[in-house]
């Protein structure tokens, strides 16, 4: 039987520290942008209305609101479960828009392995690639408007 050579007051702090909600002000400018757009996405898909006009406004191009969407609509299909999103104006990500925000971030930083890692063990692998793409994508529009 294997034993933890870390004390019962580290482990605590450990399981602690992984409970709490990051806050999204620490996430990359590009992958907290996106999950606000992903928050507004699922706003106006509860109201039954286009996000596209909204988004682009909000992200000052309809290029980068379409990258956006069409990531959305890929993690909406390679997720295993519904994805749990934190009301528009909080502060603090869910724990599925936290591995979002650490697949987009490996994107910006290029690092295919960091997006893997994030994704591993919780999204089937043959569906990565298609989340990587998207997300490479969205990283691509934006950098292209700023």
């Amino acid at each position: 039987m294997p034993t933890s050579h870390l004390s019962p007051l580290t482990s605590k702090r450990i399981i602690a520290r992984l409970a709490a909600p990051a806050p999204i002000a620490e996430a990359h400018p590009i992958a907290a942008r996106f999950v606000y757009a992903l928050r507004l996405i699922a706003v106006h898909e509860r109201a039954g209305r286009d996000p596209v006009p909204e988004l682009a406004a909000r992200l000052g191009s309809v290029i980068v609101a379409a990258k956006a969407l069409t990531l959305a609509q890929a993690i909406t299909t390679c997720w295993p479960d519904d994805i749990h999103l934190s009301r528009f104006c909080c502060g603090w990500l869910s724990h599925d828009e936290a591995t979002i925000a650490q697949l987009v971030e490996a994107a910006a930083a290029r690092d295919r392995a960091r997006g893997d890692r994030a994704l591993e063990g919780f999204v089937r692998r043959r569906r990565i690639e298609r989340l990587w793409i998207a997300a490479s994508e969205l990283v691509i529009a934006e950098l292209s408007a700023a």
